[in-house]
């Protein structure tokens, strides 16, 4: 009875509270004045409650509180703080607007706020670079560049000069996840390296995922690039472009029906090779790219999108040797409103990369490339102040065309080929939770859970004991296997299937408003592997779905961190230290062949990875000299052991570095306003050589030195390390209409350092002695561009 009292009575003060505790929801957007553009991560900190919160993707907040007066205070890199008074007594939908700074600083000015909302929130890992700062760096060839960007960031490397793609904690280049408006770019670098595909004048927000990375990422291993374009103007018809040595660009956007939709486009290209026609040179080598946004509001609860991206390279030596390839992406949006807790976000999205090869001096074409189609529906709930939910599904077809050979005409001696053709289903599902547990302590904890199904119409070789690698115990070599037999499996017919949890968690403890502490776990599953066995991508490279041979590539990765703000935020610090092992990492047998191979399978291993390091960021965010400098210290190594005893294994069973391997990373990146004409900004970056193997011995065949090798990677390029250097210079700064222009100068390499992207051997036809022979792509590079808007 006594039991029975007091639980009606605990029942009747949790009602009694609950109705005394009346809330309500206050959401909206965010948008730029000047423009109408949504901004992304706008921090909003309620003063009362002590709650903040960030926008998404989209623009959108909403913070559900009980009944009162509050202040809103708003703060946004490179614009003015907002404060505003709201009476809570009801749902109440409010938009804000900001402006920007009326002196477009370099540096990175940071409210308390925001600060604490950093400080604060259970994200590591992740960096985010704000397209001011990244328009401010030092570029190559006058364009800029955010791929160049991001490798000035801790954790993050590249092959050297002139080499594509980027490296990420040790990671291969084919685990990270590029995204351009949620559509997958497959190969994100023009002319093998030298420029990024992404046009910085087309670009709203970037964010990189090192670890930590939010359940409603999945499908590679080591990071997630994730970029949004621009919407477009909704108040006025505006131009905007540059002019440089090699390339020039040229931007639109304006307003679609008085300002309830805009619309974007932006289009770059290359023109050296006009120059080297003048002289008679029948080489070439170009690229072009287009960016396109479409945006429309049909009322408060729906909006549309409609975006897309083409980019094609074009390679010639005098038409005997053509190489074409880019990507092509449309993406299809709709954003809803159930409520104003509760927002949606439906996307239809297309992704194809292509490449083709005419070599006319043999008779035949070669394309290959892969389409993926992607249907994807989200959520974010909004349930209160301390508690938001984040849930969808997606699925994904892939078409993969491994090759196709087609004769360039009827006398040809090349009969026309097709290498087997491969589909691919790869469907998920995911929840995410981000909760504040107390004033100090909050965490961030979701599910992936991720399905993968190998599809025909193929033709696939048996083997025996189902190993397409032999072992020959003679010469203590691997060899292809001979298939004993093939299986025909029909169209849509299973030839595999996998399936994946994957565990995701950060938390956050904060001391106070300017120190704390993280931690973060994620697992993470890849399904697609880059037959590669360069260091970095090359068009050439081709992708594959996993198998019955290729296994799916599994992450585990752990992180702590410490992060703390000082001297009222005009510096700031963040250090990580992280592990992570990786399970089915490709490895190539010796003298393996992967250009036109019918049977991978017979060529490649599957392995183990592991990587470790200590990574600082230490930051100067205010002030007319700004900056950062980063550090990592870190090891990637591979190891690929026999399947039994007595199988050796690559490199003897043992570990070994990867390609991607560098010991010290340094990059020290500083802007300085002089006055508010002119501008100057400086990168210097340093780099442990990457890993080679040389030769250790030779012999003798036939009259020949042939060289021999020893252990896989045991030797390095010399280290890697360049200074840059630009002056911006804006002629008339007070001026905010019509006609603006800035010139931008810089230098790449300033001291001429001559780094070596790669060392060979040769016998000297004079001494017939063995020599090592250096390449270097880049000496001292200056260039010039001319931006200007209006």
């Amino acid at each position: 009875m006594y039991k029975n009292s007091m639980l009606l009575f605990l029942f009747s003060l949790v009602t009694f509270s609950s109705f005394s505790q009346e809330k309500f929801t206050l959401s909206g957007t965010i948008s730029d004045t000047k423009n109408k553009e949504t901004l992304i991560g706008v921090n909003i900190y309620v003063v009362e409650a002590k709650a903040s919160l960030t926008t998404n993707e989209y623009g959108f907040y909403s913070v559900t509180l009980p009944a009162g007066e509050y202040t809103i205070l708003t703060s946004y890199l490179g614009f003015q703080e907002t404060e505003d008074q709201i009476n809570l007594n009801q749902n109440i939908k409010k938009n804000f607007f900001l402006s920007e700074n009326s002196q477009q600083l370099l540096e990175v000015v940071i409210t308390d706020n925001k600060k604490r909302a950093e400080i604060r929130k259970p994200e590591m890992s992740v960096n985010k670079l704000s397209i001011q700062t990244v328009k401010q760096m030092p570029v190559i060839l006058g364009e800029v560049d955010i791929l160049k960007s991001i490798l000035t960031l801790p954790g993050v490397t590249n092959a050297g000069e002139g080499q594509s793609g980027f490296n990420v904690r040790g990671g291969s280049a084919d685990q990270n996840l590029v995204l351009l408006d949620e559509a997958t770019i497959y190969n994100s670098s023009h002319l093998f390296g030298f420029f990024s595909v992404f046009n910085a004048d087309a670009i709203k927000d970037l964010k990189l995922y090192k670890g930590g990375i939010p359940a409603r990422f999945g499908g590679r291993l080591s990071s997630v690039l994730d970029i949004y374009q621009k919407e477009g103007n909704k108040n006025g018809f505006h131009m905007n472009g540059g002019i440089g040595l090699i390339s020039s660009r040229l931007l639109a956007e304006g307003p679609i029906n008085k300002g309830k939709g805009s619309f974007l486009v932006a289009g770059r290209g290359s023109y050296a090779h006009l120059f080297l026609k003048l002289s008679d040179n029948p080489n070439s080598a170009y690229f072009y790219d287009l960016n396109t946004k479409l945006s429309y509001e049909l009322n408060q609860k729906n909006n549309l999108f409609l975006s897309g991206y083409f980019g094609r390279d074009v390679f010639n030596i005098n038409e005997s040797f053509v190489n074409t390839y880019g990507n092509a992406v449309v993406n299809l949006r709709w954003n809803h409103l159930f409520s104003d807790k509760l927002f949606s976000n439906f996307s239809m999205i297309y992704s194809d990369y292509y490449y083709g090869l005419k070599l006319d001096f043999i008779g035949f074409n070669w394309d290959s490339g892969i389409k993926n189609y992607n249907i994807k529906y989200d959520f974010k709930h909004y349930l209160t102040d301390k508690l938001k939910l984040s849930y969808g599904v997606n699925a994904q077809y892939y078409d993969f065309n491994p090759g196709k050979i087609e004769p360039l005409n009827a006398n040809s001696s090349i009969n026309e080929f097709q290498l087997d053709k491969k589909f691919a289903l790869e469907p998920a599902l995911y929840f995410d939770v981000d909760q504040k547990i107390t004033s100090n302590f909050s965490i961030n904890y979701g599910l992936r859970y991720s399905m993968f199904y190998r599809l025909g119409q193929q033709t696939i070789n048996t083997y025996a004991n189902n190993q397409a690698v032999t072992w020959n115990n003679d010469f203590k070599i691997y060899e292809k296997a001979t298939a004993t037999g093939t299986r025909y499996y029909g169209s849509n017919a299973v030839i595999a299937n996998f399936d994946n949890l994957e565990p995701r968690v950060a938390m956050s403890y904060s001391f106070n408003d300017n120190q704390s502490i993280k931690a973060s776990y994620n697992r993470m599953a890849q399904y697609l592997h880059l037959i590669s066995n360069t260091q970095s991508p090359t068009p050439l490279d081709v992708w594959a779905p996993s198998d019955n041979f290729l296994k799916p590539q599994t992450l585990d990765q752990v992180a702590f961190g410490y992060f703390q703000n000082f001297k009222e935020d005009k510096y700031s610090l963040e250090v990580e230290t992280f592990y992570k092992k990786i399970k089915n990492r490709l490895d190539y047998i010796d003298g393996a062949d992967l250009i036109a191979n019918n049977a991978i399978e017979q060529v490649v291993l599957n392995g183990n990875a592991r990587a470790y390091g200590f990574e600082v960021l230490f930051k100067k965010n205010e002030g007319k000299f700004n900056g950062w400098i980063s550090y990592t210290l870190s090891r990637t190594e591979q190891q690929t052991t026999g399947r039994t005893a007595e199988e050796l294994g690559i490199n003897n069973g043992n570990w070994y570095k990867t390609g991607f391997d560098k010991t010290h990373n340094i990059s020290i990146v500083s802007t300085y306003e002089l006055n508010q004409k002119w501008k100057f900004g400086s990168i210097f970056t340093l780099q442990t050589g990457q890993p080679v193997t040389y030769p250790n011995g030779k012999y003798e065949y036939q009259g020949i030195l042939i060289p021999s090798y020893g252990l896989r990677n045991e030797n390095r390029l010399p280290t890697y390390h360049h200074l840059d250097v630009s002056a911006t210079y804006t002629p008339k700064p007070e001026k905010k209409k019509g006609w603006q222009s800035e010139w931008v100068f810089s230098v790449y390499n300033l001291y001429g350092r001559k780094n070596a992207a790669s060392i060979s051997f040769r016998q000297n036809e004079d001494t017939a002695t063995n020599e090592a022979v250096k390449l270097s792509i880049f000496g001292i590079v200056p260039s010039v561009s001319y931006n200007f808007k209006f």
